[in-house]
């Protein structure tokens, strides 16, 4: 009885989710070419998939909503109050939404990888160091003397940054010194 009565909506579901899966894949296959050809991490990559999955899911269920009937004055109260508690929740949080779009932005357009020296041209805590892995809030820098440092992303995209040394983690090795 449900298959009958919910028949087109059923197929119009199936073509709905077959398209967002294509078109999924060819962005991820998109970005781990854009990941690939840039160097990039392959955590990174994946990171990044799972950002673009998430949005596909959200996307899908909203579609999904108006196929089975949903109206948009019904869909305008239900998100307008669930984007209320959500805002309020975010804004307590907005630092870490902050690293993290910052750690977006850094996957397409940031010209620096890993094991490249980096000078940081902060006024307060200049930083030179090499950087030893980006995550999704921080990068981690490893100084001259060994010490690992955490750097927010969404301060590494306020600051100038300069090139020191492109890969300096091999001379590093290539020196025999402790510092990693």
């Amino acid at each position: 009885m449900f298959f009958q009565t919910y028949q087109t909506e059923l197929i119009t579901t199936a073509i709905i989710v077959i398209v967002l899966l294509i078109i999924r894949f060819l962005i991820h296959t998109l970005v781990r070419k854009i990941g690939r050809k840039s160097e990039i991490n392959e955590a990174r990559i994946k990171l990044i998939n799972r950002y673009i999955s998430a949005t596909f899911l959200i996307l899908a269920l909203i579609i999904e909503a108006f196929v089975f009937g949903a109206e948009l004055r019904e869909m305008t109260v239900l998100f307008s109050s669930v984007f209320a508690v959500i805002g309020i929740g975010l804004f307590a949080i907005w630092s870490i939404l902050s690293n993290v779009t910052s750690g977006i932005i850094m996957f397409f357009s940031f010209p620096y990888k890993v094991g490249d020296k980096v000078k940081i041209h902060d006024k307060d805590f200049p930083i030179e160091a090499i950087i030893e892995d980006i995550r999704a809030f921080q990068l981690h820098l490893r100084l001259d003397n060994g010490d690992l440092v955490t750097y927010p992303n969404n301060l590494l995209l306020q600051k100038a940054v300069t090139l020191v040394e492109k890969d300096a983690i091999e001379s590093l090795f290539d020196e025999g010194s402790d510092a990693i």
